[in-house]
Formats: C-alpha cells, structure tokens, sequence
C-alpha cells in the first residue's frame, strides 16, 4: 500500500446519525436555559473517566465553541463538540427521576459495557 492510497478521516466530513432528546429531556433544557438568560443550552461531551473508559459531561454553556454541533428540539439546545460524536452519535437523551433523584440519562448505543455505578462507559 502506497501513502497515496490512504485516506483521510476527517471529523467534519463525517455523516452523524445526531442527538435526541426525550420530551423530558427537553423540557429540563428549557427550564435550565429560563433560569439565566445568557445561558445558550446544555453542552454534552465525553471525558476519558471511570472505571469503563468514557465518562459524559454535560455542563451549561454561555459561549458554544464554533466547531460545536447543534441539536434543537422544541427550543431546547444541546451542543455537542465535534471531537466528542464518534463515542456518542446516535444517543439519545432523556431526563429522569428515579425516587428522590432527578438526573439526565442516555441511551448509547455505541456503549458496549458500562461501570456498575453508570458513570462511565465503554465503545
């Protein structure tokens, strides 16, 4: 094989499947947005974490990155840094409550194993 005949992977080029979000989900994005109207959405990306390997953070954002992808629905934002879609693309993103807690959960399906906790997860 020559150098020539490889080629080369680019992010940007890349055809993703997206984000959703649940009603639910929509929902706690729109309340948490009212609460500060320089909020612009919730961003989701992935750190290196855990016990199983990838771990999701997802933090309120004021100022999106310009190579953030943008998921809209109903007027709740979700951005989503373009580094972070091979280990997430095809997630959905629902928003739950589970006794006294209320917590954002997501249903991967790159996700091949979990931590006992759900804190972190493997593709």
């Amino acid at each position: 094989m020559h150098t020539e005949d490889v080629g080369t992977f680019s992010l940007a080029d890349n055809v993703w499947q997206g984000i959703s979000l649940s009603d639910s989900a929509v929902k706690q994005i729109i309340r948490l947005m009212q609460q500060d109207a320089q909020v612009k959405g919730l961003q989701l990306g992935v750190k290196q974490s855990g016990c199983a390997g990838f771990a999701y953070v997802l933090d309120l954002t004021r100022e999106p990155a310009s190579d953030d992808l943008l998921f809209e629905r109903d007027g709740a934002k979700l951005f989503v840094p373009l580094k972070a879609m091979p280990f997430i693309d095809g997630t959905t993103v629902d928003f739950v409550r589970e006794g006294l807690n209320q917590m954002f959960k997501f249903n991967n399906p790159k996700a091949q194993n979990a931590c006992g906790c759900g804190e972190s997860f493997g593709v």
